[in-house]
């Protein structure tokens, strides 16, 4: 079976969620089975495996729909692909196809990412206005995976697909030598996350009028409108806007930070919680089904939007007891998720996609 993977949503500086999340399955599976990557820039390769690769056009290109014969004229025995994105061109394609959704987000917060061309930010736009161009997209392929059982249940009750739908899970990249963490002098809290106004960073900032002498660090890069109106919410010197950060900087603010906090309305996984438990950090988040999910009992909630609560939740955790139970409780967690138990599960969709086709 000649598996290929689309590696075309990785980044070319650094890794988005979707990048790192195709690139870290990507090499998780190929420890299972022989994988090739199809690329559209070999600037990609620096955050890829080394691994076989097929550079075909960006999934942005208008000649998107018609890909499959790129694909095909490159790799013309190839038996299943997968993707991490549900929007792949698939006409005339004769290899297996599973398709990744990812979230419903933008069916309530319509605006698209920053970094899309404007035409494609407007047919974005167009797309989510209804649920019918989702189900035609997901039904072309042979089975549909998504990373949370709270998408999947979501995309049961909206129909969205007639086909098979796994949990390939999202995950954290493993920290060397992580351990239960005693609580720090510091009051240092932790933000990763875009700046929208579904993230909830209004509601972060609120909360630190309710904690004096706390800092909040804002690790994305802040649009520039954002900043002074952020910053009018709190008080002066609550907020440290570091406006882009290294994996290795965030890193080491994870190592002694007190808490990281998560106010968004909606999210597809959580990436940022799983990541601050898997270096013993307690979370604090919006009190949403996937948070829930993600977090479970190793997590404090907060309702959405109540920067109140969020303070009485932070101010709770100052209990040391507490703190060091919610340390040891967020690494049991985060070893839940684990990009190799993700690769085992996508490698069943794939296999199982190929049986039924050589079936037919």
């Amino acid at each position: 079976m000649r598996i290929l993977c689309d590696c075309r949503y990785t980044r070319l500086d650094h890794h988005d969620g979707i990048s790192r999340y195709g690139a870290r399955v990507t090499e998780a599976l190929s420890r299972r089975h022989a994988v090739t990557m199809l690329i559209s820039d070999e600037r990609q390769l620096a955050l890829l495996p080394d691994l076989p690769w097929i550079r075909v056009s960006a999934p942005t290109s208008p000649r998107e729909p018609f890909i499959a014969a790129q694909i095909t004229r490159a790799a013309p025995d190839a038996d299943v692909l997968w993707s991490p994105m549900q929007t792949i061109g698939s006409l005339g394609r004769r290899y297996g196809l599973v398709l990744t959704l990812h979230d419903l987000i933008y069916y309530e917060h319509r605006t698209p990412p920053r970094n899309l061309p404007g035409p494609v930010r407007l047919l974005w736009r167009l797309y989510h206005l209804a649920y019918w161009p989702q189900r035609l997209l997901l039904n072309r392929a042979d089975e549909v995976a998504t990373v949370s059982e709270t998408t999947r249940r979501l995309m049961a009750e909206h129909r969205l697909t007639r086909r098979r739908v796994t949990i390939v899970t999202n995950a954290a990249d493993v920290v060397a030598g992580a351990a239960p963490r005693t609580m720090p002098s510091g009051r240092d809290l932790v933000y990763m996350g875009e700046i929208r106004p579904y993230k909830g960073a209004d509601t972060l900032a609120r909360a630190m009028r309710e904690l004096p002498g706390w800092r909040l660090h804002l690790l994305s890069r802040m649009p520039a409108d954002e900043r002074p109106r952020l910053e009018a919410m709190a008080p002066g010197g609550s907020l440290v806007i570091h406006d882009g950060t290294s994996d290795a900087d965030y890193a080491e603010l994870l190592d002694r930070a007190f808490a990281l906090v998560h106010a968004s309305r909606a999210e597809g996984f959580g990436i940022p919680l799983v990541e601050a438990m898997s270096h013993g950090t307690p979370v604090v988040a919006s009190d949403i089904p996937i948070f829930r999910e993600v977090g479970a009992g190793a997590a404090s909630y907060f309702p959405v939007g109540d920067p109140h609560a969020l303070a009485r939740e932070l101010r709770r955790l100052e209990d040391p007891q507490l703190w060091a139970e919610r340390s040891a409780a967020s690494l049991a967690r985060a070893a839940h998720y684990d990009w190799d138990d993700a690769a085992a599960a996508l490698l069943e969709v794939l296999e199982r996609v190929h049986a039924a086709r050589r079936r037919r």
